[in-house]
Parts: structure tokens; C-alpha cells; sequence
């Protein structure tokens, strides 16, 4: 990863917390296919690179150096709940799509999977997931456990990006720091749709909207 990163369904039916993980890898891999680059890639791969890129990020201790927050408004507008800048390194977040989001997990009746308040927690760690993945050890040892081999000289190889896998690598810190009942992809995606059906930002893609 390079530069500055932007980012930008279904009811409890009590089917228990291996389901909702289940659903949650599908939307990755839906993320993934719907990503420039992966078209036309076999399913099965796609899958195998969203869990590596989940467990990462579940696995991820990123430096809990702090990192200066700016509230913004204008995000519903742009496809925006927090952006990551590099440099300087600063977090943008958007505190209308925060309170969108907010209302839509009550509206869904989600609040018992993202409890109030923990959508800013959420984005915020989102962030500094994107930020500890900045540094190129963690991006080199992210590469090798993704496994896409661009290039092989006997035994070594040397490992390509995968588009798309640092969003679900941060999603999956996101939630396993915020002690989230499901991944916040499902609610980036939600937000997503509200927004275009109310034509707040017809452009939106559910792969820019961070959480």
C-alpha cells in the first residue's frame, strides 16, 4: 500500500457467531470480485485470499502510537466515513456518515452487533489499521501470508499486492479490536446502498466507505 488510503443484508436469524463469521467472509470475497484487477478470477482464489487477509488482520498488533483526528463533515456526499493520510499522518472522519451510520444500525437492528458508539471506535481502528499497514515489513510479511506469487527463481518468490486485501485485513482488525458482533463491511455495504437509493451520492461503492 502506497500514498494516502481512501475509503472508501440480512437479520439475526440466531443461527450462532461461526454463521455471521461465514456471512462476513462472504461479503469479502463479493468486495474482492467486485474489485479492479480480479475479474474473471477463480471464486475459490478469492476465497482463499479473503481469510488469509481476515485472519491477518485479526492477528494484527499495530503500534499504538497516536495518530492526530480531524472531524470533517461532507462524507455521505463523497462516499466517506474516515480516511487515513499518510502525510502528514493524520485520520479524517466524517462525523455525518458517523451519525448515518449510527441511525442505520438502529434502523436495522443491529445494535447488538455494533453497540453505540463503536462506529467511530470502528473507523478509528479501521485507520490505524490502514496506517500499521503503511510500513513496509508489515506490508511484506501481509504479501507473503496473501501468497500471491507474481514471480518465482527456484525457491524464491516474490509476492504481488492483492487489490482490495488491506480493506478486509483492516476490517477484521476493526472488529476484533472493537469486539464487534460482525464485520463492519456489512455495514460499509449497508450504508452504501441507503446512500444511493437516496441519491445522496449515486456514485458510491461499498469498497470506498471505511468503518
Amino acid at each position: 500500500m502506497s500514498g494516502d488510503q481512501e475509503h472508501g443484508l440480512d437479520h439475526d436469524l440466531g443461527l450462532g457467531h461461526d454463521v455471521h463469521l461465514g456471512h462476513d467472509l462472504d461479503l469479502a470475497v463479493r468486495l474482492l470480485a467486485g474489485t479492479p484487477t480480479h475479474e474473471g478470477r477463480d471464486p475459490l482464489l478469492l476465497r482463499r485470499w479473503a481469510e488469509a487477509a481476515e485472519e491477518f488482520g485479526r492477528r494484527m498488533t499495530p503500534d499504538p502510537a497516536p495518530v492526530r483526528v480531524v472531524e470533517r463533515d461532507g462524507g455521505l456526499a463523497a462516499g466517506l466515513l474516515a480516511r487515513y493520510r499518510s502525510r502528514p499522518p493524520v485520520v479524517e472522519v466524517y462525523v455525518d456518515t458517523v451519525d448515518r451510520a449510527e441511525r442505520l444500525v438502529v434502523e436495522r437492528g443491529w445494535r447488538h452487533w455494533f453497540p453505540a458508539g463503536s462506529v467511530l471506535a470502528a473507523a478509528l481502528a479501521h485507520e490505524q489499521a490502514h496506517a500499521w499497514l503503511h510500513h513496509t515489513h508489515v506490508r511484506a510479511e501481509f504479501k507473503r501470508a496473501l501468497g500471491h506469487t507474481a514471480l518465482r527463481l527456484g525457491r524464491r518468490r516474490l509476492y504481488a499486492h492483492v487489490a482490495g486485501a488491506d480493506e478486509l485485513a483492516a476490517h477484521a482488525y476493526a472488529r476484533a479490536a472493537c469486539g464487534l458482533g460482525r464485520s463492519p463491511l456489512l455495514l460499509t455495504e449497508a450504508l452504501a446502498a441507503a446512500c444511493s437509493e437516496n441519491q445522496r451520492c449515486p456514485k458510491a461503492r461499498s469498497d470506498r466507505w471505511v468503518s
